[in-house]
């Protein structure tokens, strides 16, 4: 499928690195490195606006190496671009290692997921089907 995308950086669109990767890499856009002491949130932006068809989503979400390697991870994740939003996308990321980390013009500091999504109209009713599960939550199904 093909959707629209505006590129205000010097960085190559995201693209799939494998043929069955599920997410693209967002590089950073910005003209001075952005350190990030432990701790510290900040927004990078990445200088790509892309326009959704009605009924998809863009998920930002961590690269597990940053993470792993630097406790670099994205707080609101996955962070949802509505198909409706024209702003330019932006990463919001947070240290949460205990040495700084510095982000770079043209760093991988994200992936980007598209997927499709549902609209549901709500029915409200008295009361529910039943399941084998019922209301058990937050590990009732005895696993971690």
């Amino acid at each position: 499928m093909e959707f629209q995308i505006m590129n205000q950086s010097h960085h190559p669109l995201p693209a799939y690195a494998t043929l069955g990767a599920s997410g693209m890499d967002l590089r950073a856009c910005t003209p001075i490195p952005i350190a990030l002491a432990p701790g510290q949130r900040v927004l990078i932006a990445t200088g790509l606006y892309i326009a959704l068809p009605q009924g998809y989503e863009a998920q930002v979400r961590p690269r597990s190496g940053l993470a792993l390697h630097h406790g670099i991870t994205v707080l609101n994740s996955p962070g949802t671009i509505d198909a409706d939003y024209r702003g330019e996308i932006k990463v919001l990321l947070i240290n949460l290692s205990d040495a700084p980390f510095v982000v770079q013009d043209g760093d991988r500091i994200a992936q980007l997921v598209v997927a499709s999504c549902a609209s549901v109209q709500w029915q409200v009713v008295s009361g529910l089907d039943q399941t084998a599960r019922g209301t058990g939550g937050h590990g009732s199904t005895g696993k971690d």
